[in-house]
């Protein structure tokens, strides 16, 4: 089924005020999913629709949340998420940034006590339009072995970078420290396809190509993805007095609860460090450098980071966005949710 991006977030929009939020964050939560799924990141669009749908109606998202910024230097400040939209808060907390960083050339905001704020590469993307490089990093779900281990700790821990280029384009980079997200796995659930057994381990610690016997995530290069995944854990989690590790909440565990999430935004303001236009300038000959690199056997072209995702942005724009039927039939129903996540395992469906 093929959708375009004004209808799909309409779709969205709806489907949360109908569950319970407002319209404000319905909006935002509804922009950051058509971010990710015009970009083909599926995982973090349209099929996580019903699932916050399902936490928000039982009152795992507060629907009135009393967001406050605590400036707590010239440069650095919490913010206090109430249990609300994660997305709203995510992106309250970078507008934050986004003031003090172009004041003071650097700002450092975290976000504690929010839900989850889908792709967050949207968050960097709001500091680039304002000429500022930014990092994201949060914390997720624990359902990946360190490595050496049998049993799952810390979670996805997605890092998120982007910074402008001269031209409009922008150098953007937005990975899980798994080998592969969660999300790309209930992506091939959904299309009942397999996944590559470099992916993930099922119930014995056994590589995997059944998406539905996923048991545990692995993490990318073995000991330098889980180190990462652990800084990630320190600065979104353990930096703001959260809980940590294989103490974070599940996505699933309890849909009446509110999840207590944490998140760190870095942004810097070039022009505090070098000429702003020379910077910009020589991220876009960087990024005609890679493009000009000879590709390797098998290669058509070198690609600058994030530059895949342009071509899929063209695509949907002039076709539509791909959704799947069943996800489609639902989000057109007057259905809020059909109960299915409450209380399952963190690889429910």
């Amino acid at each position: 089924m093929r959708v375009t991006k004004e209808k799909l977030k309409e779709l969205f929009k709806t489907k949360f005020i109908k569950a319970g939020l407002s319209e404000e964050h319905a909006e935002i939560t509804a922009d950051v999913l058509v971010f990710a799924d015009e970009r083909g990141i599926h995982s973090h669009g349209a099929m996580r629709v019903e699932y916050y749908c399902e936490r928000i109606a039982k009152g795992g998202i507060n629907t009135k949340p009393n967001f406050q910024f605590e400036k707590t230097g010239p440069s650095t400040g919490v913010f206090h998420a109430d249990g609300g939209s994660g997305f709203a808060a995510a992106k309250a907390a970078m507008d934050e940034a986004i003031k003090m960083a172009k004041e003071n050339g650097v700002a450092v905001v975290g976000v504690e006590n929010m839900s989850h704020s889908g792709a967050i590469a949207y968050y960097t993307h709001q500091a680039v339009k304002e000429d500022l490089v930014a990092l994201t990093l949060c914390q997720s779900d624990p359902m990946v072995v360190p490595f050496g281990g049998a049993d799952p700790y810390y979670g996805t821990n997605p890092i998120a970078f982007a910074a402008p280029s001269s031209d409009g384009r922008v150098i953007s980079l937005d990975m899980a420290t798994t080998v592969q997200a969660w999300g790309k796995i209930l992506y091939a659930r959904s299309k009942n396809e397999s996944i590559p057994d470099t992916w993930a381990v099922d119930a014995e610690g056994n590589p995997t190509t059944d998406p539905h016997k996923v048991n545990a995530l692995l993490p990318i290069a073995g000991p330098k993805g889980y180190g990462l995944m652990m800084m990630v854990d320190v600065l979104s989690g353990i930096l703001l007095g959260l809980p940590f590790g294989n103490k974070v909440s599940s996505m699933y565990s309890d849909l009446t609860e509110y999840r207590r999430l944490g998140q760190l935004h870095v942004v810097i303001n070039p022009a505090f460090f070098t000429d702003l236009e020379q910077f910009k300038q020589n991220i876009t000959n960087t990024m005609n450098d890679l493009n000009n690199i000879k590709p390797a056997p098998g290669f058509s072209q070198v690609y600058f980071p994030g530059q895949n995702l342009d071509a899929v942005i063209e695509e949907y724009n002039k076709n539509g966005i791909e959704i799947v039927d069943d996800i489609y039939e639902y989000l057109v129903s007057d259905v809020v949710h059909n109960n299915k996540y409450d209380n399952k395992s963190p690889f429910a469906e």
